[in-house]
């Protein structure tokens, strides 16, 4: 049984990682000699509930997938047993990416109808990454999100908490879990349980005790006695497995006694707000780590209650986005080369409609502060900052990546410059963004060709 079946990607396969219908239209558009200049443009038509922006997160590892991808003879071999052509198979098998990328940096707050990425390479090129880009781009984006709006609450009402994320047990599998982390970093968070993560990343790792622990031992002492004596004052000590007000007390105890200053305990069920207080109240000296169904609206709620405590390990709210689970991002053919120039092409679908055309973001900003955003066509002049940044020119990395502190605090600060209505964790106040004149005049224009097609 390869490695595969149990649903890892390895450098062999990972190639494979796509839809069907991509590889069959490949396959027509190399034997029907069809493989025109072709732009695809990632975007969301809408953001999630409650979203009054999204972060963006995953173009690292959408351009390493777009730079590692190949087929090598395990990845060919399946794809003949799939019935693909011969001839379409050597095709794929010196198939590398000539094109260009152009993508907003990670960090980004974006907003509906937005590219994050677009693509522009001949079209054979270009369909095959659709599946890995929106899986790429669009999963971290949602969890960088949430991540940054636990940060944002925390900046806003909070005393500089730490967060840390707690959530690769409830992810939805290994691949999942690691990226989790990676996007919660960029989010704001300050580090991760996940062991993995921190040694692909080098995000900071941490890590208390579990219930198990007490409870391998005859005594709640004996547990926080042990575990003291391993860890000295990098112990936190989980202290609600039976009494909560007891345990804290207990810990308190077991540190005065060993002359050890633990770095705290931790609360991990029951009503946080109130039992952080009543910690606090007869163990002030020790600081408090809050986790169990943590995520801003929780945190919100124990800021306004008046909860005790350092930081917060979020996790299956975190790594699931529970309240907004899926951001739909599309990635759509915009332009394509007939007769040698290229032409703006759109789908007119009932709520799917899209704009045409490559595009340029600007961003307006007045005394450090986001006014709102236009969308317009490449080569548009427009006001404001150009978003899209060039990735991949002619199939080679224009410049280094950058790395994920410079991420994460870039993140930080262009989350600060969006007004904090458009911050709010509930009912946030839409952002404008704009449809350039030479957009909508190019999008009516369009329309009204392809509708009078239609009706030929």
């Amino acid at each position: 049984m390869t490695q595969a079946r149990f649903g890892y990607l390895t450098p062999e396969n990972a190639s494979l990682f796509t839809d069907l219908y991509e590889l069959r239209m490949m396959q027509a558009y190399y034997n029907q000699g069809h493989n025109p200049e072709a732009t695809f443009s990632l975007f969301f038509r809408d953001l999630p509930p409650g979203r009054g922006y999204m972060l963006t997160a995953g173009l690292e590892q959408a351009v390493h997938h777009i730079e590692n991808r190949s087929f090598g003879d395990q990845a060919l071999e399946y794809l003949a047993e799939q019935g693909f052509d011969e001839g379409f198979l050597s095709h794929l098998a010196d198939l590398e990416f000539t094109g260009e990328v152009r993508a907003l940096p990670e960090g980004t707050p974006v907003f509906a109808n937005e590219p994050m990425l677009e693509v522009t390479a001949p079209i054979l090129q270009g369909q095959l990454l659709e599946t890995a880009m929106i899986n790429q781009i669009g999963y971290e984006t949602l969890i960088a999100t949430k991540a940054a709006r636990m940060r944002d609450v925390i900046d806003r009402h909070g005393d500089d908490q730490r967060l840390v994320d707690f959530g690769s047990r409830r992810s939805h599998g290994t691949d999942a879990g690691i990226k989790a982390a990676r996007a919660a970093y960029v989010g704001g968070f300050d580090g991760t349980s996940n062991v993995a993560a921190g040694e692909a990343f080098g995000i900071p790792t941490s890590g208390t005790m579990a219930h198990s622990w007490v409870q391998s031992f005859a005594a709640e002492r004996e547990a926080f006695e042990t575990f003291v004596a391993e860890h000295g004052e990098d112990a936190i000590l989980l202290i609600d497995t039976y009494d909560t007000v007891e345990g804290a007390k207990l810990a308190a105890e077991v540190a005065a006694e060993m002359d050890v200053d633990v770095r705290g305990v931790r609360l991990d069920s029951g009503d946080l707000p109130a039992l952080s207080k009543e910690v606090a109240a007869v163990v002030p000296e020790l600081d408090q780590y809050i986790s169990s169904g943590v995520d801003e609206y929780a945190i919100t709620d124990f800021f306004d209650r008046g909860g005790v405590g350092v930081g917060f390990g979020p996790g299956t709210a975190l790594v699931t986005s529970t309240d907004a689970p899926k951001v739909e991002g599309v990635y759509k053919l915009v332009a394509v080369e007939r007769d040698g120039e290229t032409r703006p092409t759109m789908k007119l679908s009932k709520g799917k409609v899209t704009y045409p055309g490559a595009k340029s973001v600007r961003r307006l900003e007045d005394e450090g502060t986001y006014t709102g955003d236009v969308v317009g066509l490449r080569g548009e002049d427009l006001p404001g900052e150009e978003l899209l940044e060039t990735v991949i020119e002619d199939g080679e990395r224009v410049d280094e990546l950058p790395d994920l502190e410079e991420i994460r605090e870039r993140a930080g600060e262009k989350r600060r410059k969006l007004p904090e209505a458009h911050r709010e964790i509930e009912d946030p106040e839409a952002y404008e963004v704009q449809i350039s004149d030479g957009l909508q005049a190019t999008t009516d224009d369009l329309r009204e060709r392809l509708e009078r097609r239609t009706n030929a």
